[in-house]
């Protein structure tokens, strides 16, 4: 019966192998652990609040429990409760009989409490074997502990309370949970201690319950959180593995027993069968003569009186018990209760160290809610099992708290926490419905984006447009016979980089390119405009020098993502800076002049400006480049913004009715006049009122990569503030401005991240989170993702519906160059807004091509396709 740390680390290692099994799906059926999901999905955070009532079935008694739970910062818990008895002939009856009687207590105890008019939530521990399928329906698997009511067995215990309760019609009540005792006790110990996730029994007979992460847990759908699992751990070695420890009392015990075979584990620690193991020992040492003459006994154990104790016993029992023989006795007991409790702690070990390695965490800090009157009233059984589990878990600090009335109040806790989620999601859902939109809105918002083309096109309507459709004089995309040598800028946001294009046709048609990447400090981004040109002039001549090309002159193009009004290739007037640029005297001014102008301040090197592009326009390029179907060039990046190939007819702001001509349309301003009033949300009125450019953007803001984070932040604030989300608590972290990056909103919404991860993230930003917050802000983080994909589609859906209609086809084909890290980073932003093109404009076919490098090739290929044009000796692209 002694058992080596080995060994014990030998059953822990076992018990680990036999969880694993229980929890997969193809293995669970022949587990003899059977690992049971109870769908109760978090603890105790200490914010519930309310009336409960609870209902604890677990033995010949049963009782009613009044639980008030208050939370006005002091967490306190009220209890009133009555002990009913269960007649012997009702616990062999009917089941109707059964329920009958306990709606009968139920109403007999509220009378008394005058709450019979109250509707309350009632938890209910029902502490027999169970399949549970949702946290309200439980069905009884086998009676067990002298049950034995007919036709109950097979069916919901839960609705057959439900239709007693009805069939009375005297009172009503809210049946929200029904638990076992394990998980009730890990939630009464849970409300005082947030870090307890462990459940534990040892009395009568023996159990254990933890919170497992959903991911591994077979028999549930979904994989986010985690759920409470009912280990239902007596029955390990029900399939032999234990059978090289079991020794020859272990086997009489279980011949004699009610169930042979069954709960072999739970015979061996449990307070049911101690005594008896004791008993079997004793009657084989005195078989033997090796005490008491051949008489035998049974025996107690404590260290002082023990001896006495065990004297007293001895003789009651009519023995003559010597000196000798109360000692061996003495040692009998304490060799079984140790084994006992090193066993528990084996067991107990392999939770703890899955738990462990479900956090990733180096050292665990974590809490055991223990019940049961081995553990509670053996003078030694607890500090053993402490014992064992620091000796198998030297990197793990876990503390271990009483239950003081674990399963009745446990059952009120399991239904407060129920409450506080059920009312937290409505209230959650209730703020995020205005994020939703339907597909009514979007067809909507479809047409106002075609209204405001209109209106930016016209040359009476075009002032005061907020969508200003500008001409780029971009007027063919590359037919593939392009050459040459060419430098390509690209400024548009914090970097900005500097090209060599090398473009060959022919054989050996293609593009290589060489390019460096420079920073703009926000000193400059924010300074003069001379000084912004001195630096990128600065840049470009140390590219130069880079490359060994200073002295060479090269046509250059020039991506400059910031609203122009163009009235050539070369020539583009800046409207205004958006993305935090603020540089002074660039307003209103020729940004191409402006770099010739520090070009011949540097006096270093000449160069020949042969177009100024946007970025769209360049990603529209790159992609037709590959393919001669792309005449639409779309980004969602940081910002947002499109163009696309319009029939020269309809731009009325340029001379000429012949061909087309790419326009720009600057979508990001789409709403600026106040026509997505109807769908902007309080929390989109808070990001552009606190933006640097309020009032203006209003679509980009809705839908780029440098606002979603805000956007989230400031939906988490509001549920913070409301106490749906990080218990109420505001850190100063989520207070400040643009901790949200939008590449956390990627990571955080990728598929593979367990949220073990988005918990990390959160730390990473300060925020103490709980699975469950983790879960929420992974919800809110898909719904504003998801709105700014529609809203993207929506506009999308405009552009090639129009297209369509200006060559009057029923039928389009239709290529989009896409870049910008939103869309290619975000893992459904893209998904969502195909679908919802598809959606909006089913008469179209559209293929999404990402662009790789458009910017920076773009400039170089417009560029290319000017000269060729040039060369051929007539006007600009035309």
């Amino acid at each position: 019966m002694r058992l080596s740390e080995e060994t014990l680390q030998e059953v822990s290692q076992r018990f680990g192998k036999e969880m694993e099994k229980g929890l997969g799906a193809d293995t669970n059926p022949t587990a003899s652990v059977k690992m049971l999901p109870t769908f109760v999905r978090s603890t105790p955070d200490g914010t519930e609040d309310g009336d409960f009532l609870a209902l604890d079935l677990g033995g010949t008694n049963f009782r009613v429990l009044r639980v008030k739970v208050s939370d006005n910062g002091l967490q306190k818990v009220e209890m009133e409760n009555q002990i009913y008895a269960i007649p012997e002939e009702l616990m062999r009856g009917s089941g109707v009989q059964l329920f009958d009687h306990i709606a009968e207590c139920l109403a007999n105890f509220m009378d008394k409490l005058k709450i019979k008019d109250k509707k309350l939530p009632l938890g209910f521990t029902f502490s027999f074997p169970c399949h549970q399928t949702k946290l309200d329906e439980s069905i009884l698997v086998t009676w067990t502990k002298g049950f034995k009511c007919s036709s109950v067995e097979g069916k919901d215990v839960v609705s057959m309370l439900r239709k007693s309760i009805k069939k009375r019609g005297d009172f009503d009540i809210d049946i929200v949970a029904v638990v076992n005792d394990t998980v009730g006790t890990m939630m009464t110990c849970g409300y005082d201690d947030h870090n307890c996730e462990v459940g534990l029994i040892v009395g009568t007979g023996t159990n254990a319950c933890y919170m497992e992460e959903m991911r591994h847990i077979d028999l549930v759908e979904g994989d986010e959180g985690r759920m409470c699992i009912n280990m239902e751990w007596g029955a390990f070695g029900d399939d032999g593995v234990l059978n090289d420890i079991r020794t020859e009392f272990d086997r009489e015990i279980d011949m004699g027993s009610l169930n042979p075979g069954k709960q072999l584990f739970e015979k061996m620690i449990s307070g049911m069968y101690m005594g008896e193991l004791v008993r079997l020992i004793l009657v084989k040492m005195a078989k033997e003569g090796l005490l008491f003459g051949g008489r035998y006994v049974s025996a107690i154990e404590k260290e002082k009186e023990g001896l006495q104790k065990a004297h007293e016993i001895l003789t009651k029992l009519g023995l003559e018990p010597s000196h000798e023989d109360c000692v061996a006795t003495h040692r009998i007991c304490q060799i079984v209760s140790t084994r006992s409790a090193n066993l528990c702690g084996a067991t107990l070990a392999a939770v703890l160290r899955r738990i462990k390695e479900n956090k990733g965490v180096d050292r665990l800090r974590s809490t055991v809610g223990v019940d049961g009157s081995v553990y509670k009233k053996h003078p030694h059984f607890a500090r053993r099992l402490h014992k064992t589990v620091r000796k198998l878990l030297p990197d793990c600090e876990i503390r271990f708290v009483r239950s003081e009335d674990g399963s009745g109040k446990g059952a009120a806790m399991v239904t407060a926490v129920a409450y506080r989620l059920a009312a937290q999601h409505k209230a959650r859902q209730k703020i995020l419905e205005a994020l939703k939109l339907s597909h009514e809105q979007l067809l909507e918002v479809k047409q106002r984006m075609r209204v405001e083309m209109e209106k930016g096109l016209g040359k009476e309507t075009h002032a005061e447009a907020a969508v200003k459709m500008l001409p780029t004089y971009v007027c063919s995309t590359p037919d593939g016979t392009e050459k040459g040598d060419f430098l390509a800028l690209d400024l548009g946001g914090t970097n900005f980089r500097v090209l060599l294009v090398r473009v060959r046709n022919g054989m050996r048609r293609g593009v290589e390119m060489h390019n460096k990447i420079y920073s703009i400090p926000v000193e400059i981004m924010q300074g003069t405009g001379e000084e912004l040109f001195d630096h990128i002039v600065h840049c470009i001549s140390d590219f130069l020098e880079y490359m060994g090309m200073k002295g060479v002159s090269l046509p250059l193009g020039f991506t400059f993502s910031f609203p122009c009004q163009q009235n050539n290739l070369d020539e583009g007037i800046l409207l205004k800076w958006t993305k935090g640029f603020k540089a002074t005297g660039c307003e209103g001014e020729d940004v191409v002049n402006l770099l010739k102008e520090a070009i011949h301040r540097r006096e270093e090197f000449d160069l020949d400006v042969v177009a100024v592009v946007n970025d769209t326009v360049g990603t529209m390029m790159t992609c037709g480049y590959e393919d001669p179907y792309c005449e639409v060039g779309l980004i969602v990046g940081t910002g947002s913004n499109a163009c696309y190939m319009e029939e020269m007819r309809n731009v009325e702001l340029v001379e000429g009715e012949e061909g087309r001509m790419c326009v720009n349309m600057e979508w990001g301003a789409f709403g600026d006049n106040g026509c997505l009033d109807d769908i902007r949300t309080e929390f989109d009125v808070a990001v552009d009122e606190l933006s640097l450019n309020p009032g203006k953007q209003r679509f980009e803001k809705m839908i780029s990569g440098m606002y979603l984070g805000e956007i989230v932040r400031n939906i988490l604030m509001d549920f913070t503030k409301r106490g749906l989300l990080f218990r109420g608590r505001i850190s100063e972290r989520l207070k400040t401005r643009g901790i949200f990056e939008t590449k956390f909103l990627s990571q955080i919404e990728s598929d593979c991240l367990a949220l073990l991860q988005v918990r990390s993230i959160l730390q990473h930003l300060g925020l103490e989170t709980t699975c469950d917050d983790s879960i929420i802000v992974k919800e809110v983080c898909t719904v504003v993702a998801r709105r700014a994909a529609q809203l993207c589609g929506a506009g999308m859906a405009a552009v090639v519906d129009k297209i369509r209609e200006n060559r009057g086809l029923d039928f389009l084909k239709v290529t989009v160059g896409v870049d910008g890290t939103l869309y290619k980073l975000h893992p459904h932003f893209s998904t969502v807004m195909h679908e919802t093109v598809k959606q909006l404009s089913p008469k179209c076919e559209v293929t999404f091509l990402q662009s790789e490098d458009g910017s920076g090739k773009g400039a170089a290929l417009i560029t290319a396709v000017a000269c060729r044009i040039r060369e051929a000796g007539s006007n600009p692209i035309s």
